[in-house]
């Protein structure tokens, strides 16, 4: 089953706008809204006492590397204060009028609590996040059960083999690839399939040029204040 994909923006600030402010942190949101997305992604993981906060990598601090899912929200406020809880951050995206593509960052253990306390605080924060994307097809699963109404996006570095039956499994609209191994012919392939585009991560604006002109529906940037149209 192929879900709809949604209409995605051409410009999606990456990690808020990474390339302009520290990345997935409020300060990332006023630089990508002043820079003219509509949109921006974010990643989201668990703290020690299961609050969705906003981090990439699974250890925080460049010194110490405590793992985020060891550490409570307040203990990582504290010790960078730039993270941020995923509540914070949907209710500046909303009045900043941004909308969201979170992704569900799954390498630790518990996915499925993962997702759903992001679920919840989701429903706190209507018409705010418009995509859940991830790498992990146990998540876009469990998204697809806690947050049914929000459309999915299967992340991959590179299209695998059966990339159809992946994507039909957790009924994702949107295959999301890294720029270096999206080609003409993929993309031609999955909108025949029914499927939208997205490219990671794209700097340049002659490449994101390019990419449109493929029919990629949307490219993401650190650089929105470059990129965007």
């Amino acid at each position: 089953m192929t879900a709809e994909p949604p209409d995605l923006p051409r410009v999606i600030g990456h990690r808020g706008a990474a390339g302009l402010a520290p990345a997935n942190t409020l300060a990332g949101l006023h630089a990508a809204a002043g820079a003219g997305c509509r949109w921006v992604e974010l990643d989201v993981r668990l703290s020690a006492d299961r609050v969705p906060v906003l981090h990439h990598d699974r250890a925080v601090g460049a010194n110490t590397g405590h793992p985020v899912a060891t550490r409570t929200a307040a203990e990582l406020a504290r010790a960078d204060g730039s993270v941020a809880t995923l509540d914070a951050a949907l209710a500046e995206a909303g009045r900043l009028r941004l909308g969201v593509n979170l992704e569900i960052k799954a390498d630790d253990d518990d996915v499925d609590a993962l997702v759903a306390r992001t679920a919840a605080v989701v429903a706190g924060a209507p018409n705010v996040v418009e995509l859940i994307s991830g790498f992990c097809d146990a998540a876009l699963a469990a998204a697809r059960r806690h947050v049914p109404a929000v459309p999915r996006a299967l992340l991959m570095q590179r299209p695998r083999v059966s990339w159809q039956d992946s994507v039909s499994a957790v009924a994702a609209g949107t295959l999301t690839m890294a720029d270096g191994f999206v080609t003409p012919a993929f993309v031609a392939a999955a909108r025949r399939a029914g499927f939208a585009v997205s490219v990671y991560t794209v700097n340049d604006p002659e490449r994101a040029r390019a990419l449109w002109e493929w029919g990629v529906s949307a490219v993401f940037t650190d650089r929105p204040d470059r990129v965007c149209p």
